[in-house]
């Protein structure tokens, strides 16, 4: 899948994602499968993203790197889907995941997006942390006054 917008990475570099994955699948939040990783892309959640280069059709998996393009989410590339399965702990071959939290994976992905892209990534708040963040920030709302009830 030469994709320009896919990062392919070195076997070094592809070992230390999917030991990141292994991680991130114990002590994080990942999403498996071509449509959870687009869901979780789709919502926002996603902020590392790992597609296999091997998915036969290729059109099962065409559309997540522009959708990665459009959220600003890295996203890299693996050369066997069975290898990606099994880095989530499947016996089955796996076309996309998505990481949600990374856990005790997000140094290792940090590591990996940034010796290949150059950059680095911000793991996102988790839900928890983003509905605080929306109630302090949320001014108190006045509701309808509610009738008394009739004895």
């Amino acid at each position: 899948m030469a994709n320009q917008n896919i990062l392919e990475v070195s076997k070094e570099l592809e070992q230390k994602a999917l030991e990141a994955i292994r991680l991130a699948k114990q002590t994080g939040s990942v999403k498996k499968g071509a449509n959870e990783a687009t869901k979780s892309i789709e919502r926002g959640l996603a902020y590392f993203v790992v597609v296999a280069n091997d998915v036969e059709p290729k059109e099962v998996v065409m559309h997540i790197p522009m959708l990665c393009e459009q959220r600003k989410i890295s996203l890299i590339a693996v050369s066997s889907k069975l290898d990606l399965g099994k880095a989530v702990g499947l016996s089955t071959p796996c076309a996309a995941i998505a990481v949600e939290r990374g856990g005790e994976g997000d140094k290792l992905i940090k590591e990996v997006v940034s010796k290949v892209s150059g950059k680095e990534i911000e793991a996102p708040m988790n839900r928890k942390e983003q509905q605080d963040s929306k109630q302090e920030h949320k001014a108190p709302s006045e509701g309808k006054p509610r009738k008394p009830k009739k004895e």
